[in-house]
């Protein structure tokens, strides 16, 4: 096709168009072809849905800072003197840890599969490892693909300034993922209530310990002020006297606030060793979701359909152009050929003659 332009002219909007409409049936019908089959191959696609639950972790400050500095650090994501085993960071850590995986994937859901028989004797209830169906050379390789395969389906996310934890799992059934999330969050819950305890049973235990070395070190300045006492019934007169009865004393004084500061401390110990308080806030529990989350079918026939248009938009320009190209440069494509073809010629002797 040859329409006298030369293949080096600016090509107008009216010219692209034209362009376009002369070819129009691989233009608009590639587009159509690639969205149908896109279509049609995610709805082929096995669905994914998404649960989500969000929590927030309390957070213990072990500093004396004002509390003005400690938010307008806590807006910028830095924790001051908070303990590292309590920030959100962590929580969302543990969730993704091998331990709670391995407890999730060995727990009992209900079988989405009810007509399959129950490898386990309970044909209503199944582990999640056997409802991803998860196999392995044996029962260590397995649980270990199926923490990989869980890690994958299971997204964390923290927000440093509300310090809230989402937790997305994931499923190709909307129940199971909002099973597999809400059960996360309590195992970790649970977790977290026992590090509690034990640390709680630590303190104390270590109170407990030195308000006893503290109490027997009490007894023995008062009983050392006792026996200064019922020696010395005439001390006020020796100076040397007076100066021992005081240091007896004071002894006795730093006993008895060293004794009271652990009391307290041993107090506070059993109190915190006995509130099970939770420390995790569940905002939303996950639920069962309506929509899936995956594919979406009319989503990606927009984007095969945009992608398709400009593949086959660009095709037509450049099939126009190339035509044009090769009408006005006619000669120089003929002298080309010829000159290809005489140095296929020449390659095909060399090659006999060497034969």
């Amino acid at each position: 096709m040859n329409d006298g332009k030369g293949a080096g002219e600016d090509i107008s909007l009216v010219g692209a168009l034209n362009m376009v409409l002369h070819r129009w049936r691989v233009a608009f019908g590639l587009p159509l072809i690639v969205a149908a089959i896109t279509g049609l191959v995610s709805l082929l696609l096995p669905p994914t849905y998404t649960a989500r639950t969000t929590f927030v972790p309390e957070v213990r400050s072990q500093n004396r800072l004002p509390s003005g500095l400690v938010g307008l650090a806590g807006q910028l994501g830095v924790s001051i003197g908070a303990d590292p085993s309590q920030s959100p960071r962590f929580y969302g850590d543990v969730v993704r840890s091998r331990e709670l995986l391995e407890r999730t994937l060995l727990s009992r859901y209900p079988d989405p599969h009810p007509h399959r028989p129950a490898g386990d004797g309970v044909a209503d209830s199944a582990t999640l490892l056997r409802i991803l169906e998860v196999d392995g050379h044996n029962p260590a390789d397995s649980l270990a693909r199926g923490v990989k395969r869980l890690d994958d389906l299971i997204t964390v996310r923290v927000d440093p300034q509300t310090s809230i934890v989402l937790v997305t799992v994931d499923a190709r059934y909307a129940a199971l993922a909002a099973a597999v999330a809400n059960r996360l969050v309590a195992y970790l819950n649970e977790f977290n209530t026992k590090k509690r305890q034990s640390q709680a049973r630590e303190r104390r235990r270590f109170s407990e310990e030195r308000v006893a070395a503290a109490d027997s070190e009490l007894r023995r300045a008062e009983d050392a002020v006792k026996t200064f006492y019922e020696r010395n019934r005439g001390w006020q007169q020796a100076p040397e006297r007076v100066f021992e009865e005081a240091r007896l004393r004071r002894q006795v004084t730093v006993s008895q606030e060293l004794y009271l500061t652990l009391k307290r401390e041993y107090e506070t110990a059993q109190i915190e060793e006995v509130n099970d308080t939770p420390v995790i806030t569940v905002i939303d529990a996950a639920v069962a979701p309506q929509e899936r989350s995956q594919p979406r079918p009319a989503l990606w026939m927009v984007v095969a359909l945009l992608v398709g248009g400009m593949v086959s938009i660009s095709w037509a320009l450049a099939a126009t152009y190339v035509e044009r190209a090769r009408g006005s440069a006619e000669v120089e494509y003929r002298e080309l050929a010829r000159m290809l073809q005489g140095a296929r010629r020449s390659i095909a002797g060399a090659l006999r003659r060497e034969h």
